[in-house]
């Protein structure tokens, strides 16, 4: 089976994170920051607000076949977005105005909901990139005997190790700048080759696990060969509807004058889907959203960490409602399966 990886690009401003993001297979850009206009890619409408970030990738969630890399450029701008979600939620005036730094800790858990998706993203054998923009930071040895400069990502201090956690594949992208003495004992600087970094070094975090060369040339010919094309047959995640999909798994290539946009459902679209979910909890009574993911994960339809949410309407009405009597018998058998006596 194809192997889909998670893999998070960051580095300094302008040094072509997102253009080699865009060098992977077939990929559809989440573009929060509206900063790649430039780029001939498939892209969804830039995200205002956290919640319109999360419709988009619901969206393709529920659509895998739409493309073969899902990009969020960028991680930073993501949570810019969590951040004024959570305060205007909790009427705060900004992420400091918690006491004992709870802010932080509400940060990470409306953040981990994202990674939780794209995690679902993933498993369906979908490349999910996040592009991130790095920041430098004094780093003081614990044993007091100095200092020095440290990279690190442009992240707040409970999201950045969330982030790194859940890459399967973290660079760091730089020049590769040296520094030399003339004649007169001058320091010059030469080089600025841009480079990447895939392993673990005191002056910034990387990894991987492909057992790739700890520094190569910034550009898509190195990673290629690390990246699989996904050109495999996809296993069916999606259940058959009667009805053809309202928007057509294949993307379009944009003109010439304008970015691609692929659709996604307005409004009444999702009041639909709301009104199917509430109508499923009137069914379901005291069963719990977990009892039913696993009952739709025991037959192989969605992964059991996708929320019912990101559930096509279609599957929901046709496969959960209107058999519901079916899945509830399900549900009970795997509980009777699961009493330990």
């Amino acid at each position: 089976m194809s192997s889909a990886e998670r893999v998070v690009i960051y580095g300094p401003e302008g040094i072509g994170k997102s253009t080699l993001a865009s060098r992977f297979p077939d990929p559809l850009f989440i573009d929060t920051e509206g900063s790649t206009s430039e780029l001939d890619v498939a892209r969804l409408p830039a995200p205002k607000t956290w919640n319109e970030l999360g419709d988009e990738v619901i969206y393709v969630a529920s659509h895998p076949k739409i493309c073969k890399t899902l990009v969020i450029d960028t991680a930073d701008w993501a949570e810019r977005l969590c951040i004024a979600y959570i305060c205007e939620k909790y009427n705060k005036p900004s992420i400091e105005a918690w006491n004992y730094g709870k802010g932080y800790v509400v940060l990470k858990e409306e953040f981990s909901k994202l990674i939780k998706i794209l995690t679902s993203i993933n498993e369906k054998g979908i490349h999910v990139v996040m592009t991130a923009h790095a920041m430098m930071r004094k780093f003081e040895r614990p044993d007091e005997s100095g200092a020095y400069d440290r990279w690190e990502l442009k992240l707040e201090k409970k999201t950045a190790p969330l982030v790194k956690e859940w890459s399967t594949m973290l660079l760091f992208a730089n020049y590769d700048i040296k520094v030399v003495k003339d004649e007169n004992d001058r320091a010059k600087a030469h080089g600025g080759e841009r480079v990447m970094y895939t392993a673990h070094h005191p002056c910034w975090d990387a990894k991987n696990r492909k057992g790739m060369p700890e520094v190569m040339p910034f550009k898509w010919e190195s990673l290629e060969p690390y990246i699989d094309d996904m050109s495999g047959e996809k296993p069916e995640i999606v259940p058959e509807v009667k009805e053809e999909p309202k928007t057509p798994p294949e993307v379009e290539k944009p003109a010439e004058s304008e970015p691609n946009m692929v659709e996604i459902p307005g409004v009444e679209d999702l009041k639909e889907q709301d009104a199917l979910i509430d109508k499923l909890h009137e069914l379901a009574g005291a069963i719990t959203d977990a009892q039913i993911q696993d009952a739709v994960a025991s037959k192989g339809y969605y992964p059991a960490s996708v929320p019912i949410e990101s559930y096509d309407p279609e599957f929901i009405k046709g496969v959960l409602i209107d058999a519901w009597p079916q899945v509830e018998e399900i549900i009970y058998n795997k509980i009777e399966q699961d009493v330990p006596f």
